[in-house]
């Protein structure tokens, strides 16, 4: 008898990418050093960001930067040098001035080898103040993004 894989069904915004690990990503046993999730997490929130237009690039624009306040990372499973992975990225709708994200990486054997999840807040690039509230244009895409969906 097999053990079932397990999966995730988290919120329906969301952006796949494939990566195949690089050998500057391992130790010296050739298995990815658990720093670089939080690297492949970055690659997840980029291509969403591409995606859906909320890049880092798009938000600078606006005046703000999104520094990261929280990030959590669980390794479920090893992964090796040259080994594609899918890294899944969903956007998680909050009530206040955050962006929340979750990710699930998937091996090529669709294993799920490590989920994890950061919280972004918006400061401003003028003053580096933390913004309380929602910026405009952040609750203009919210609106734009969940009537396209």
């Amino acid at each position: 008898m097999t053990k079932p894989k397990e999966t995730y069904k988290p919120a329906n915004l969301s952006e796949s990418l494939i990566i195949t690990v690089r050998f500057s990503e391992t130790d010296p046993l050739g298995i990815v050093w658990h720093g670089n999730y939080i690297k492949y997490f970055e690659d997840g929130r980029e291509a969403f960001g591409r995606k859906f237009g909320i890049s880092y690039l798009d938000v600078e624009r606006e005046g703000y930067a999104t520094p990261i306040v929280k990030s959590v990372c669980e390794h479920k499973k090893m992964v090796r040098y040259g080994e594609r992975l899918r890294i899944e990225t969903h956007y998680i709708p909050s009530n206040v001035a955050k962006l929340i994200f979750q990710y699930f990486i998937y091996n090529e054997a669709n294993d799920l080898v490590c989920t994890g999840e950061t919280v972004q807040v918006f400061t401003s690039l003028k003053d580096n103040s933390l913004s309380l509230y929602k910026p405009t244009f952040y609750e203009e895409w919210e609106k734009k993004i969940t009537s396209n969906r």
